[in-house]
């Protein structure tokens, strides 16, 4: 009754931030207890005084290392098998589905995700159903943990329950090494529509003696191939047509195609007879039947074509056109030979008859154009070029023979006109210029085009065209009605013909050169009496430049006035001038002439 204090004294108490428990000294009340108070650890403490004391402190063993759990569990994953429910409300063939998925949980991290096994043709989005997460446990916060799971369960995430069935071997070994016991694993529970969508279908027998579908099944893409002929000789303008008929084992239908070659002049029509069934027999028609039907059902038609009604060497007629067949491919003769037992394909050969040569004949020659280039519209419709020799056009390039010509009319005025005819030996053209002419009443200029020339009398079998050979001092040419007497020609054509003197006959060369010796003579002369003089070839020159700048000083000559009299002067085109009319025709221009340089000149 003298106790005021009846509570338990503490012994809970904080050293250096460290929470640590030491034994009650005091009873209840505040009595002094006088029991021994030891622990037992402090008791074992207390029985090893005397070996420290002898052998000295004792080594602790060092602490073991610290693994994090990222670390300890990296790529360690649980797995379970599992499945759940799902309704199907608008179906009349399932009412509810199941759906078979993966629960994968990571240990490192303690996060989980559901996996559904891609199932093909399921028409169903499937795969990832949750991604990898920390799945909540319940509404307070808590996740699942890898305790959590277990087989035979259910599980429930996001409002979808899961039932585990079973795990593989590494989930089982690790749950039970953490002591856990698992429940007996359950059988997988499949869909029963996707069951039954993989039963075999049934099968119908179909009651009928002949079955069409097996006959289709059997003979699909199988086709027989006859060659045959048509005979329309008879016809107005008919021929032997060949044709290609098929006979088609699926469905016993003919098609007969046409045999198209290349420039027979006929349209791309290839089918003349549509795959169809074709009658052989029909029956027998009553008088009120019409005698023009659109379409041919099975009570008209007696016996329709089949294969039998086909062979080699035999006619057939179809649909009032008789064919004959005269040969078949290596697949009908198969077919026929393991059907029917025939063996005879003996084919049959058509003697073809020989076509009429016609022979080509050429119109004549209506002058528009060359010959040549008109002639390719009678080889081809589409005309090509006439070939060239590049070689000549290459070889004889700006090469060009030019005479004077003389027209050859009785009309006065025409006589007096001259005219430059230009031989191109590149292409063997011909063109005519005439050179203006002041105050003669005809305009000048080009007279000819550049065309080729022929002779007159040659045909367009036999075109004969003019040739440098023909063109000789004083000859006549005839160019499309106008006939023309070559009067002059330059020093090239002598020059040229004198280095080809083989190509050329040598009563050409002898006319050019009797043509061309008098005015070689001059020239000699003239040059052997600069010669005499002594003037060489740079004092002429010397000459030349001195008289050039002495009429540069008199601005007020015109040029081209003294060029045409000089030109009036030299009637017989000698192109010489004695030195009184020199001297005289220079007064009346007006052109200075001093003494020394009108000597010397």
């Amino acid at each position: 009754p003298q106790k005021t204090s009846f509570h338990r004294s503490q012994t809970l108490g904080y050293k250096n931030g460290f929470a640590f428990s030491r034994l009650p000294t005091v009873g209840i009340g505040g009595e002094r207890l006088y029991v021994n108070q030891l622990s037992q650890a402090e008791l074992d403490e207390l029985s090893n005084v005397r070996p420290t004391l002898t052998y000295g402190q004792a080594k602790q063993a060092p602490p073991s290392g610290f693994i994090p759990a990222h670390v300890a569990f990296d790529k360690k994953i649980l797995k379970f098998d599992a499945y759940f429910q799902e309704d199907v409300p608008l179906s009349a063939e399932e009412h509810y589905r199941i759906r078979q998925v993966c629960i994968y949980y990571y240990l490192e991290d303690d996060s989980m995700s559901v996996i559904e096994p891609v199932v093909q043709n399921s028409g169903l989005p499937q795969g990832k159903l949750i991604r990898r997460h920390r799945v909540p446990k319940n509404d307070r916060g808590d996740h699942y943990h890898w305790k959590d799971l277990n087989r035979g369960m259910n599980i429930t995430m996001y409002g979808r329950t899961y039932r585990i069935v079973d795990c593989d071997p590494f989930t089982q070994v690790f749950l039970e090494s953490q002591g856990i016991e698992l429940n007996p694993p359950e059988e997988m529970v499949f869909d029963p529509y996707t069951e039954l969508r993989q039963m075999p279908a049934r099968k119908y027998v179909t009651p009928s003696d002949f079955d069409q579908l097996k006959q289709f099944l059997t003979y699909d893409k199988q086709v027989l191939r006859f060659y045959a002929m048509w005979d329309d000789t008879d016809n107005m303008f008919g021929e032997n047509r060949p044709y290609i008929i098929h006979y088609y084992l699926a469905d016993d239908t003919v098609e007969v195609r046409e045999v198209y070659k290349q420039n027979d002049g006929r349209d791309p029509f290839p089918i003349l007879i549509k795959c169809q069934r074709l009658p052989k027999t029909f029956m027998e028609k009553k008088k009120t039947f019409p005698s023009c039907v659109l379409e041919i059902s099975d009570q008209e038609v007696l016996e329709w074509y089949t294969a039998k009604d086909f062979a080699v060497g035999k006619s057939t007629t179809l649909l009032g056109r008789t064919f004959f067949i005269y040969d078949c491919d290596e697949f009908t003769r198969n077919f026929y030979r393991d059907k029917f037992g025939i063996t005879d394909f003996q084919p049959v050969e058509i003697k073809k008859k020989p076509l009429e040569e016609v022979p080509q004949v050429i119109p004549p020659y209506n002058g528009f154009g060359f010959l040549e280039d008109s002639l390719q519209n009678c080889f081809s419709l589409l005309p090509k070029p006439p070939r060239k020799d590049i070689i000549k056009m290459l070889e004889n390039h700006h090469k060009v023979l030019r005479y004077q010509v003389a027209l050859e009319s009785p009309n006065p005025e025409d006589r007096k006109r001259r005219f430059i005819l230009s031989y191109f030996l590149s292409n063997d053209m011909i063109s005519i210029y005439e050179p203006p002419v002041r105050n003669s009443g005809i305009i000048g200029g080009k007279y000819l085009g550049k065309t080729r020339v022929a002779k007159p009398g040659s045909t367009a079998d036999n075109a004969m065209y003019y040739e440098p050979s023909d063109l000789t001092i004083g000859s006549t040419i005839e160019v499309f009605g106008h006939r023309f007497v070559i009067t002059d020609a330059d020093e090239y054509v002598l020059n040229y013909m004198e280095s080809n003197a083989e190509s050329f006959p040598a009563a050409t060369l002898q006319s050019l050169r009797d043509h061309f010796r008098p005015r070689q003579v001059v020239k000699e002369t003239a040059n052997s009496d600069i010669a005499t003089i002594g003037t060489s070839k740079q004092e002429l020159d010397e000459l030349i430049r001195q008289v050039q700048e002495e009429l540069k000083l008199h601005k007020s000559l015109n040029n081209k006035n003294i060029r045409e009299a000089f030109l009036q002067c030299n009637k017989d085109g000698s192109g010489m001038l004695d030195k009184a009319k020199f001297l005289a025709l220079c007064d009346s221009l007006g052109v200075p002439t001093k003494a020394f340089l009108v000597n010397k000149v």
